[in-house]
């Protein structure tokens, strides 16, 4: 089986249901489950007290630590410019992190992203460069310099239709080509999610699946945790 990460809350909120970890220690809860079903790592958005995402040093540290304390595995967490949408203050907050993620992923799409890439090397920690389909990411990714030293490419598939997804995917794996001999992790959101995980697995690159990227279960039915859906993923 590839490596499934489980992304386990992403941007989404209260308005998305119980079952969506927020806090520190839901998030180490689903993060154990998800890991006793199969994943090989955690991906997550530590939250403010109201929901919304955040870069702040203390959310980052409570959020690792409680994950850490549950799950042995690779932790990470993102840097999307919604959490903070300066990129210099995007800087100044991970400059300022008390407790380092094993790795944080960098959309390179967005303003700053390789000032932002730059500043998790300097403190030794992994990048998972997100490269979206629709955005020029790809491309960017092609010429910078940074490239060669990331941890990963996180391939996003953003096209949600379950019929196109996959032609999407495929288009976008074009485009990024040899990735700087980095690996790629392939994933998609929402109604394209599983057509692009099947793709991942046929084509034998690592995936992820949770909360973030979609609510239902390959059949439809609302995932009742985020560890039901890492275990509809390995049994693919």
């Amino acid at each position: 089986m590839v490596l499934v990460q489980a992304c386990l809350n992403g941007a989404r909120g209260a308005a998305d249901g119980a079952v969506v970890p927020l806090s520190p220690g839901a998030l180490a809860e689903a993060a154990a489950e998800a890991v006793a079903a199969g994943a090989a790592e955690v991906h997550v958005h530590p939250k403010t007290p109201c929901g919304q995402d955040t870069l702040s040093p203390r959310a980052v540290a409570a959020t690792l630590d409680a994950v850490r304390a549950r799950a042995a595995v690779p932790v990470g967490v993102t840097t999307g410019a919604w959490a903070e949408p300066d990129p210099a203050a995007r800087v100044a907050r991970i400059e300022a992190w008390t407790v380092l993620p094993d790795h944080a992923s960098v959309n390179w799409h967005e303003p700053g992203a390789e000032e932002v890439a730059a500043a998790l090397l300097a403190r030794g920690v992994g990048v998972e460069a997100g490269l979206w389909s629709g955005t020029d990411g790809a491309e960017r990714f092609a010429a910078s310099p940074l490239a060669p030293r990331v941890l990963r490419v996180l391939a996003e598939v953003t096209d949600p239709g379950p019929a196109s997804a996959e032609g999407t995917a495929r288009a976008l794996l074009a485009a990024i080509g040899s990735a700087h001999g980095r690996p790629v992790l392939l994933h998609g959101e929402e109604a394209g999610a599983w057509p692009v995980l099947r793709l991942a697995v046929r084509l034998g690159l690592a995936t992820r699946i949770g909360l973030e990227d979609t609510l239902v279960l390959p059949d439809g039915e609302r995932a009742r945790s985020n560890a039901e859906l890492v275990a509809a993923a390995v049994a693919l």
